[in-house]
């Protein structure tokens, strides 16, 4: 089982996630209208570069918008959240060891307390995330149980983990069941709300370049559009 689960089922959840997220990314520039995006973002590639890169990086900083400012709490949690399920990932020594047994290199490691602080943060955001949804009118009448699932699946790697780590019973059985959930999420991402992981870089980027070219970005300077 174990060798299963980290051989063959982890090459294919790695090659669906991969070719998913790249498929995702690509198909959404390609959607956009070619009259109305494409050729005003052609025309004027520098200005709506600047503004990509503008839109991304201030969204991608704690209250770096207005719209963060002004939901402070939002802010804190959405953050905690973010930022633990990118660092532990990737940066978490067991899992480092993980991918220099299976591809030969390895990635900077994070401190296992720093690694466990932020493992904490990211199941402490989750559960606030899920109370949001109830707490609140305006999110709870847009709430189904599709988005619990994918809270859910986007915890289930972080809460078994930390089960594993501190060998909360039998330790084998949650560190199968670690894996496959953090498996489950590779599969299933690109076909989710999780292909978010790329789509708000290009949902991002698109609506930086709107703003730096067509919506008073170019204002009284000759743009047709």
């Amino acid at each position: 089982m174990y060798g299963f689960i980290t051989g063959p089922l982890f090459w294919l959840s790695i090659t669906i996630f991969v070719i998913g997220m790249a498929m995702r990314f690509i198909m959404y520039f390609k959607g956009l209208h070619w009259q109305l995006d494409r050729v005003a973002y052609r025309a004027f590639p520098l200005k709506g570069l600047k503004g990509a890169w503008r839109s991304i990086y201030r969204w991608l900083l704690p209250f770096g918008t207005q719209s963060w400012r002004k939901q402070p709490f939002m802010a804190i949690i959405f953050f905690g959240f973010h930022i633990g399920a990118v660092l532990v990932p990737l940066f978490l020594l067991a899992h480092n060891v993980f991918l220099k047994e299976k591809i030969g290199f390895s990635l900077v490691t994070l401190n296992p307390s720093v690694a466990d602080i932020l493992t904490w943060a990211v199941v402490v955001s989750a559960v606030f995330l899920a109370l949001r949804r109830v707490a609140l009118p305006e999110v709870r009448i847009l709430t189904t149980s599709y988005d619990y699932f994918i809270l859910l699946l986007s915890v289930a790697p972080f809460v078994t983990g930390l089960l594993a780590r501190y060998e909360a019973g039998n330790y084998s059985f949650w560190l199968v069941l670690h894996i496959l959930c953090g498996e489950a999420l590779l599969i299933l991402a690109p076909f989710t709300k999780l292909s978010h992981i790329v789509l708000f870089f290009a949902s991002r980027a698109q609506l930086g370049m709107d703003y730096g070219i067509k919506r008073g970005g170019m204002k009284n300077k000759g743009m047709a559009w």
